[in-house]
């Protein structure tokens, strides 16, 4: 975080989203704001709250790719949650504090997978150790002072022998030999607990409950040498990681750097003054998001977790609705709007070839694997880009996704036949993205079921 200036960070996030730069200037300020906040005096610290923000405008536009990337470069927990999903039919959707207990768990996963690669050489070298106890067992010790010299002699040749089977085995010459491994089996009972406060998911093991009451399990399993290296050393990460540490860090980063993207927000907002229907459940999820939102204490199975410094960045269309019909004390938890623009046909030339996951690179990249080239020239792309627009503007309007289905309905035919053709390159013009999609295009209802 510290690293990245406003202005770099949506120089990265060029990289990946095309155009919307209103609304990258908007989370990159938010990011930055948050490692001001860490610098600032602690009794200070505490008071400065983060500015949550809106973004307004149609799907495809990059509302939630920019929310993702933008928690990728600060390496921080994110999670997407849809409102609506909080309102089904009738208010009967899921606990709101859901989102923030399955933000707690990636970010312990997070964590977790980083402290494994911190501690994987130790624990490939004790893996080690133990794969070639198991090829080559200790001697047995012979007990009284008259074996002594003979149990030194012993040893000696012990360790000769498992400095020459360790060359083996790090040279990889020992991978198909099988040996036979204990481990440990985890078939104890997980217990899923339905409580008032909605702490649906939250499985307890009855191992943990009863801690050394009930004996573990060992089963005996006969496994490659490569296979065996690869489990103990898995068993060892597990060992060497703290996982009270990792816990009190997964919070920490959740509470202090933790995004929750709450997309579709339009669809919990009340359009008419009603008390009855729809209307009231929508505003009853409002009423419930607006303390995670104000920040408050949500208890998960790690501890509790505070709420008041995660970012909430929120996202709707507002074709129905607009940001003034949210309840007034959720208005003003999110101070920051933005309005994303909807794509135009150059917009889509941009998305299908400048970013690091273009599409165009992305179908090269995937027929590259069968040994054939494809490109695109510079008027096919064009045309790509025309089709998409124009079954946009007269269907549904769905942005940057419609390039997805364009790009599959004229690469299907290629994508089925290449294993068995011969052909090594392949040559997409502007005469054959016509040919294929013109017919679809100018029947409505074909470009309705198809693009």
């Amino acid at each position: 975080m510290r690293e990245l200036t406003p202005q770099q960070t949506v120089a990265e996030l060029d990289r990946y989203v095309i155009g919307q730069n209103k609304a990258k200037k908007s989370v990159a300020i938010a990011l930055r704001n948050r490692w001001r906040r860490q610098q600032v005096p602690e009794e200070l610290r505490d008071e400065i709250m983060p500015n949550n923000i809106i973004m307004i405008g149609p799907t495809g536009v990059g509302k939630t790719e920019i929310a993702r990337r933008l928690a990728n470069l600060a390496n921080a927990p994110f999670i997407k949650v849809e409102a609506s999903k909080f309102t089904e039919v009738g208010y009967v959707g899921r606990d709101v504090e859901s989102m923030i207990r399955d933000l707690t768990d990636l970010a312990v996963n997070m964590v977790k997978t980083e402290k494994a690669e911190q501690v994987q050489k130790e624990a490939e070298r004790q893996a080690e150790e133990k794969l070639l106890d198991i090829l080559l067992p200790p001697p047995p010790k012979k007990k009284g002072k008259q074996n002594q010299a003979f149990d030194k002699e012993v040893e000696k040749k012990h360790q000769r022998s498992r400095e020459k089977l360790r060359k083996q085995l790090l040279a990889g010459r020992l991978d198909k030999r099988m040996v036979e491994l204990e481990l440990s089996s985890n078939t104890f009972p997980m217990v899923e607990i339905f409580s008032p406060i909605g702490m649906e998911e939250m499985g307890i093991n009855i191992q943990e409950i009863f801690g050394g009451m009930i004996p573990k399990k060992v089963k005996r399993r006969r496994v490659t040498v490569a296979e065996a290296w690869r489990i103990l050393t898995q068993e060892e990460v597990q060992k060497l990681i703290d996982m009270d540490e990792v816990v009190s860090e997964a919070i920490n980063r959740v509470e202090q750097s933790g995004i929750v993207f709450v997309d579709e927000i339009d669809k919990i907002a009340s359009t008419e003054s009603s008390t009855s229907g729809p209307d009231v459940s929508r505003e009853g999820v409002q009423r419930d998001l607006l303390p995670i939102v104000e920040g408050s204490n949500v208890m998960t199975k790690y501890g509790m977790v505070k709420t008041d410094h995660i970012l909430f960045i929120a996202a709707g269309a507002f074709h129905s609705a607009k940001p003034s019909d949210l309840i007034p004390e959720m208005q003003g938890r999110f101070p920051i709007r933005v309005e994303l623009d909807s794509l135009t046909a150059k917009d889509f030339v941009r998305i299908l070839t400048e970013p690091q996951n273009a599409l165009v690179k992305q179908y090269e990249a995937l027929l590259a694997t069968e040994g054939v080239k494809i490109s695109f020239s510079k008027q096919a792309i064009e045309e790509i880009a025309r089709v998409a627009d124009e079954v946009n503007r007269r269907t549904e309007d769905i942005g940057a996704r419609r390039l997805h289905t364009v790009m599959n309905t004229l690469l299907e035919d290629i994508l089925y036949t290449v294993p068995e053709t011969k052909r090594k390159s392949i040559r997409i013009t502007r005469q054959m993205v016509k040919k294929t999609l013109d017919k679809i295009v100018t029947d409505e209802n074909l470009s309705r079921y198809i693009l």
